[in-house]
């Protein structure tokens, strides 16, 4: 038998180490060769790093959320013959004493790390376990109904300690440098989207087929392009330890993204160069690469304000986190039809609350609400948009 060393490889964007996110293997576990070993985490995201080889773990280095160097060990396998432990990788091996037959393959059972951490928690062998999922894959019903056959209610009184870490940490500590060092000032403003959304559906009922469909985000995204030489200090980065406020002619706009992996911004670069159908295109394409993980650097970073769309949940308003360095962040709620007051005559508009936050160092209650005053008569006044 020989002793196969398998180090963490580069996982590119010149990532220097990474964080163990989630062990599929454990010492005693036969892998055979391309089985997931483990999940490891950068900033942008999730690497399942599989074994190029056939073997029995003797070790794994590292707990879930450790970091873990470059080059640095993490699995040390034994694998039948030396030739084959030689020649699979750049990895160093230790000679067996005698020739062996080589281990027979056995295939891990497809499962996400949750639901084997989760097997692993109650005792269930996932290797028992029928996977009703794409290619076997083992779901969390498919855990549920070997673990208990009769869906008998039972009482529990057990806690899960779940390890906060990748993308999850990084967002955790985000939130909390925001809150901690910007002083937020939330507004609250009602905006009647009647002429707006009859103006969308007509576009959007009348498109052609190369353009995409239009949310409110594009009509959101020209009236911050709109409003910027009115606000300069709105679309803004603060460096508050040098005590610099970068204020921007380029409308760089970040859109937070709910993912698998957690919230993340990708950014629509340079707005201002955009008409209403490109906002639309631009904001499908950089959502869409953050949902898949493979928006880039330049995707992910740079924005001078962000917009959070808050609606298809429902609320009435929220007081949404600022994405520092920004000094301002704008989130649309749900639209609803309710009956108001107009001309003395009650008439049913579609309306809409915007929850904004803003930095009090920066932009005073007076400024923020002047600014979503002038971005409410653009949004209630759609045509105004279009005004050069």
């Amino acid at each position: 038998m020989g002793l196969y060393l398998f180090r963490l490889p580069d996982v590119g964007e010149g990532v220097a180490e990474a964080e163990i996110g989630a062990w599929y293997v454990k010492a005693g576990d036969v892998v055979q060769e391309d089985a997931p070993l483990v999940d490891m985490l950068t900033d942008k995201a999730s690497v399942e790093i599989t074994s190029p080889v056939t073997g029995t773990v003797l070790a794994v280095h590292g707990e879930t959320g450790d970091f873990a160097p470059v080059g640095s060990i993490l699995v040390e396998l034994d694998v039948a013959g030396y030739g084959e432990a030689a020649s699979a990788a750049k990895v160093e091996t230790a000679k067996p004493e005698s020739p062996a037959p080589k281990s027979m393959p056995v295939s891990a059972p497809l499962a996400a790390p949750a639901t084997r951490q989760r097997a692993s928690d109650i005792g269930v062998p996932l290797s028992s376990v029928t996977g009703t999922g794409p290619e076997g894959r083992i779901l969390p019903d498919d855990l549920d109904a070997y673990a208990e056959p009769e869906n008998a209610p039972v009482k529990s009184d057990g806690v899960t300690e779940i390890r906060i870490v990748g993308l999850r940490r990084k967002i955790a500590e985000k939130m909390q440098a925001a809150k901690r060092n910007i002083p937020h000032f939330a507004y609250v403003e009602e905006f009647d989207l009647t002429e707006l959304e009859a103006l969308r559906k007509e576009l959007n009922d009348s498109r052609k087929t190369d353009q995409p469909k239009l949310t409110l985000l594009p009509f959101f995204m020209q009236a911050v392009v709109k409003l910027r030489p009115e606000f300069p200090n709105v679309n803004a980065r603060y460096d508050d330890e040098a005590g610099i406020l970068h204020a921007y002619d380029a409308v760089h706009i970040g859109i937070a993204t709910q993912t698998p992996n957690g919230l993340v911004v990708p950014v629509v670069r340079h707005a201002e160069t955009l008409d209403l159908w490109g906002c639309a295109r631009e904001l499908a394409r950089v959502t869409e690469t953050a949902r898949d993980g493979t928006a880039g650097r330049e995707d992910l970073s740079g924005s001078t304000i962000t917009l959070t769309s808050l609606g298809t949940l429902g609320g009435i308003a929220a007081t949404p986190v600022i994405n520092a360095p920004e000094v301002a962040i704008l989130g649309p709620n749900k639209l609803v039809e309710r009956p108001v007051v107009r001309d003395g005559q009650v008439v049913i508009r579609t309306l809409m609350n915007l929850s904004s936050s803003f930095d009090h160092r920066i932009i005073d209650g007076f400024d923020a609400a002047s600014y979503v005053q002038q971005l409410r008569r653009l949004i209630e006044k759609p045509a105004l948009l279009f005004i050069r």
